[in-house]
Order: structure tokens, then sequence, then C-alpha cells
């Protein structure tokens, strides 16, 4: 299971009320940040939730309102006596722009390792977590990130019999291993059924709409997408400044057949986003508009 918290929800500045988009999640002892703007640091206190497994952060881009935020927050895991490694990941500058902030956090007790994005699509694993990283479309180098976790067939121990695999073997073939047993040769595919459904979070924001979003965002559990504006007079405006409307993004979550889409990134602007949500459930009915620090927990189907 992944556990998802999308921090704030706002896009250019804060707001008493709102704070910057960022996005946490929580995979198997291990944490993973999207984007860290003003605020990151007040909502994962308010949320309860714990700095220091912080293993990897994503950046979308190096507009402020979705970086501004980091100085502050590597002080923070310094003084929580972290020591391993942090991974980042942004595009093309990530280690020129990152160090240009640690003017104000120049000494830290961990390493930064940085992997920087040349092409249109990468993908990274870390402790099992699939990231993949795709370009959009905003008027600075952007990338969305999809977040995957695969999943196992059944084990059907009658193959495991019929091939006469000794029992000692099944536990570590159910783990992927492949076994030499003398002149036997044991593989997990020997065993295991298809691979069953996993889960998958995709994450976009700053972009107009284009079809790597939807391709990347194919069958998502869960599509956290950018919704700008929900004015019809601001469409323009969303054109003009590479963003996207509720109902551009809607129409991204329908084409992409996700279950649940959250909206997020909202325009200073816009006071009461939720005025809009008729409207967008038009388009695409299971779309929510969330305030900050929502979350939910993502499980495989069938173990609810």
């Amino acid at each position: 299971m992944i556990d998802v918290c999308l921090l704030g929800t706002g896009g250019m500045m804060p707001l008493p009320y709102r704070a910057l988009t960022s996005l946490m999640l929580r995979y198997n002892g291990m944490s993973v940040l999207i984007d860290c703007g003003e605020g990151t640091q007040t909502s994962i206190r308010q949320q309860g939730w714990s700095f220091k497994p912080i293993d990897v952060i994503c950046f979308t881009h190096y507009h402020a309102d979705h970086i501004s935020g980091l100085p502050g927050l590597l002080l923070t895991l310094g003084n929580a006596d972290r020591t391993e490694p942090v991974t980042m990941i942004g595009p093309k500058r990530l280690e020129k722009v990152v160090n240009a902030l640690r003017t104000i956090a120049p000494e830290l007790p961990f390493d930064i390792r940085f992997i920087e994005l040349e092409k249109d699509e990468e993908s990274f694993t870390f402790n099992g977590l699939r990231i993949n990283a795709f370009k959009v479309n905003h008027n600075i180098t952007c990338y969305g990130y999809s977040v995957e976790l695969d999943r196992a067939g059944r084990f059907d121990p009658d193959r495991a019999k019929a091939q006469n695999i000794p029992l000692q073997f099944w536990g570590r073939l159910q783990k992927g291993e492949t076994i030499e047993d003398g002149d036997n040769i044991y593989t997990s595919d020997m065993v295991m059924g298809k691979q069953r459904k996993g889960i998958k979070l995709t994450y976009c924001t700053d972009t107009r709409p284009v079809e790597r979003i939807v391709s990347n965002a194919k069958g998502s559990d869960l599509f956290i997408c950018e919704g700008m504006y929900g004015e019809d007079e601001k469409e323009t405006k969303a054109k003009e400044n590479k963003h996207m409307t509720f109902y551009e993004a809607a129409e991204l979550a329908k084409r992409a057949q996700v279950k649940e889409m959250w909206l997020t990134h909202f325009s200073p602007s816009l006071v009461r986003p939720q005025d809009y949500k008729d409207r967008v459930r038009g388009v695409f009915d299971n779309t929510i508009i969330p305030k900050d620090r929502r979350s939910t927990t993502l499980i495989f189907e069938g173990d609810e």
C-alpha cells in the first residue's frame, strides 16, 4: 500500500489557508516528496508525518512556487539526524539550482545524489517503487511523474508440486529469485501466475494538455492534476501561461480512464474552487476538489 498526502493545493503564492502544491508518499519505510514550495514543512508537521524517511525528492520544474521550500526542509532533515543520502530528480540544471539554494544550507550531515532528466521519458526504481518521469508542456522545462507499485501473480503450489520443486525453495521463488540446485534451475515464472494489477498514481502540474499525460496516467488509481482556473474567462490566460483549466484536466482524466482525480495548483484568484465542482464532474464524475492535506491510502485490488 502507498500512503498519499497532497500537502498543499496552491499555485504561484501561498495563502493563509492554502500552501503551495506539494505531494508526499509513504511506502515501506520510505517517503517520496514531489515538489517543495513554501509551506511544505508546515503541512508535513500538521499531517503528523516524519521528515527523516524522505529518501527521494522529485521536482516538476524550477519555478519558485515548486522549490523555494527546499533549503528549510534540508536543514530540518539534517536536524533530524539523517545521515543517509537523499536522491533528487528533476530537469537539467538540478544540481546547479539546488546548490544555489543551499547557500543558506551549506553544511548537511548527508549527501545529495542528483539525477538530471534529459529524455522525454525516464524511469527509476527505489525500494520496489517505480518512478516514471515524463516531459509536459510549460513555459520552462517541466515533468510529470507516475509512481507505480507492481504486484506479482499468485503462487501456485500445484505447479510447484507437479514440477517436483523442493518445498524449501518455494518462498524464495515467490520473491522472484532464481535458484540453482545441482543440475536443476528453478525460476519464479515456473510457480507464479499472471502478474496482477498493481498501484499507480500520477502527478502533473504546470502544463498544457498533451498526449503524453494521457499515456502516462492511463489506468491510474489516483490522478493528481493541475486545475489552475475554473472560470470560463480565464481560459485564454491558461493557454498564454501554459496552464490548465479544471475542464481540460477532467478531459485528460476521462481519456486516461483513471479511477479518481484530485485537482490542485489553484490560482490565488480562485477563492472558492468548490463552486465549480458540479460542472467539472459533468466532464469526469469522480473528481475531487481538495483542500490542503487531503490524504488517502492506495491498496491493491482485493485487499479491501
